[in-house]
């Protein structure tokens, strides 16, 4: 298969664009969301101030997440005094140096960085507060964990890693299990990290509609009983699982049942109906991955009405919209998501910056 062209860039405005949009209609019902924006389908962009569509913690993190990795690898650095990445070299090349070590070792750093920025002000979740605090102090990160927690956040900020290229599949499974873990120690919060991007490698490789669920499906399937110990080193004995096995095929299994009420809901395809209705709301990982894959597929892979349709959802709206956003620029490439909406966006130069390390490398 081939690599959509510009992928990365894609795939991380679309996140954003989706998270913008999903920001402002969060914690409202659908009389709230239509009386305040209008009906779904006529959606736009909100501005936040002046000129500027703010973006929620969801972005922020993803950043974090892609920075972090391309730091790893070595594929491009921060510039002394900002967060923009300079300079480039073969990314696929560069991926050999994402090892559990690296890996761990800069995304604690990015995840602390993000605890301690000033514009981390967006009401981000407790468990990336709690954990990312604990990583701070220097624990362990499988003491600093919240084992209990299989929030959204762990995959809502997995999209650049399906997003590199030269990772093998075992690389790829490990570092978005690793980046959920080092917060949400659930294994469904993991499995559903790994499921997410999984479905933005797809997509970026062409995968067609009509073959996402299946290949979805048979992935978690095959992953049910592959527990990633260099990456996750003893994290299902401190959860107090009886093996590893059981312990990752717990969260598959649940990953597989929201697959199984995503195909229910898109056999009604029915695109009016509220999707935190149809699937789920949202709050936890495998929900927020289900209702996203609903809104993508029940218009069909629309770019624009992807977002549109997860942000006018009565769940958690941004994230739900932020990987529907992704989904959809990972499969069509830049094209639907008009310059003046990447350009009014928050943070559009550190997208541009971290999409053009893989863009130009793949």
């Amino acid at each position: 298969m081939e690599r959509v062209g510009r992928a990365a860039a894609a795939s991380l405005f679309g996140l954003a664009i989706g998270d913008a949009m999903g920001y402002p209609t969060e914690f409202l019902n659908m009389a709230q969301i239509t009386a305040k924006f209008g009906p779904w389908r006529e959606m736009g962009l909100p501005l936040s101030e002046g000129d500027i569509v703010r973006v929620s913690d969801d972005t922020q993190m993803a950043l974090a997440v892609g920075e972090a990795l391309v730091e790893a690898s070595g594929a491009g650095a921060p510039a002394p005094g900002t967060r923009r990445i300079r300079g480039t070299r073969d990314a696929a090349a560069a991926a050999t140096a994402l090892t559990p070590a690296t890996v761990e070792a800069t995304l604690r750093k990015h995840f602390v960085a993000w605890l301690r920025d000033p514009d981390n002000n967006r009401a981000p979740g407790q468990t990336c507060l709690t954990a990312c605090t604990d990583l701070e102090r220097g624990l362990r990160w499988q003491d600093a964990t919240v084992l209990g927690s299989k929030g959204c956040g762990a995959n809502m900020r997995v999209t650049p890693v399906g997003l590199i290229p030269g990772l093998s599949a075992e690389q790829r499974a490990g570092i978005a299990q690793l980046q959920a873990a080092l917060t949400h120690g659930h294994p469904t919060a993991l499995a559903a990290s790994d499921l997410t991007a999984h479905a933005t490698w797809l997509l970026a490789h062409d995968c067609p509609l009509a073959d996402l669920l299946p290949r979805l499906r048979a992935y978690a399937q095959e992953s049910r009983h592959t527990y990633h110990a260099d990456w996750l080193g003893d994290l299902s004995a401190k959860a107090g699982a009886p093996d590893p096995q059981a312990f990752i095929a717990f969260g598959w299994d649940e990953c597989l049942r929201a697959l199984d009420t995503t195909e229910v809901a898109l056999n009604a395809m029915d695109p009016e109906r509220d999707p935190s209705e149809a699937v789920g709301a949202g709050w936890v990982a495998e929900e927020a991955l289900a209702t996203a894959l609903y809104c993508f597929l029940v218009v069909r892979g629309n770019a624009r009405a992807s977002v549109m349709r997860a942000s006018h959802s009565s769940g958690d709206s941004d994230s739900i919209a932020a990987l529907a956003g992704a989904f959809a620029g990972a499969k069509h490439g830049l094209l639907y998501w008009v310059p003046e909406w990447r350009e009014a966006l928050e943070y559009k130069d550190r997208i541009s910056a971290l999409a053009a390390v893989w863009d130009n490398a793949a």
